[in-house]
């Protein structure tokens, strides 16, 4: 589903069709997880092909390596350009972009000695699909933002997502919501957390989340609106005294709840913030 034939990448300044490319087996990226990664959306608006916030991804693509100790040498305009040419040599209008830093051979828990660069894109729809989630709380929590840097998007992180999803949905769950190391409401496992409570809405706040770059924009997207958002520390105790909750991210975009474990959100989705933000930020990804 991701590629075919004569789907083209970007590779290390070179484009090429990806059932030419290869990697090396004894890659620190692929033996340790060493690597970083983004998730970038292209729409189709009336004035063409347009990355969402293509700068700020690839800034934070920049910002993940440095956190990591991974060399960053490429530029981010180059990137960019690169991304576009992707997508057209693809004829992806309305696609899901994958940067991916990747590293070179070393068997070392050390710094890498060169790394490479791939970008592809596919058609992908919403992540988690369209309909509202029945979301579990996990048994898995975050990783504790003392054992590793947690503002990364790091190819590593991901295993306590994998595991976090596959638990949720052998339980019968559409997703599942983690909490930080300390017990209180992080993330989900690649998406941010908002609820609605009495015309505000809540998020947690940054330190043992993603600072994700949708999180960003509905905070921008409530600004506008006139929309209070609080964001510290909350309980699971919290959550299940919403009215609603959703979930957004880049791949997700914006996906609001039905249920939590056993509790059931009282107010129609129809009429939440969760709603009104998600219109608002679907006319914004397409202008």
């Amino acid at each position: 589903m991701y590629y075919n034939q004569e789907t083209i990448i970007y590779n290390n300044g070179a484009f090429d069709k990806a059932t030419n490319t290869t990697t090396d087996l004894y890659g620190q990226t692929l033996h340790y997880g060493y690597g970083v990664f983004e998730g970038i959306r292209a729409y189709n608006t009336p004035n063409g092909v347009k990355v969402f916030k293509a700068i700020e991804h690839y800034e934070r693509l920049k910002n993940s390596c440095e956190l990591i100790n991974i060399p960053f040498h490429f530029d981010i305009q180059e990137l960019i350009e690169a991304t576009y040419k992707v997508l057209e040599q693809n004829n992806i209008t309305d696609g899901y972009i994958r940067p991916l830093v990747y590293c070179d051979p070393n068997m070392a828990l050390s710094t890498p000695t060169k790394v490479n660069i791939m970008i592809c894109a596919w058609q992908w729809g919403a992540y988690l699909g369209d309909k509202l989630l029945h979301i579990s709380i996990s048994s898995y929590c975050r990783p504790h933002p003392k054992s590793t840097k947690i503002e990364a998007k790091a190819c590593g992180n991901y295993i306590n997502s994998i595991l976090a999803t596959t638990e949720a949905k052998n339980k019968g769950f559409d997703e599942a919501l983690l909490l930080d190391s300390d017990g209180f409401l992080a993330e989900g496992p690649g998406a941010n957390l908002f609820f609605e409570k009495n015309g505000k809405l809540y998020t947690p706040k940054l330190g043992n989340i993603l600072p994700g770059i949708t999180r960003a924009t509905v905070l921008e997207i409530c600004k506008n609106l006139n929309i209070e958002v609080i964001q510290d520390n909350f309980l699971p105790e919290d959550l299940l005294k919403a009215a609603s909750a959703f979930y957004c991210g880049t791949a997700a975009e914006i996906i609001g709840f039905s249920a939590i474990d056993a509790y059931t959100f009282p107010l129609e989705w129809e009429f939440s913030l969760g709603k009104k933000i998600k219109d608002e930020y679907l006319q914004l990804v397409k202008q």
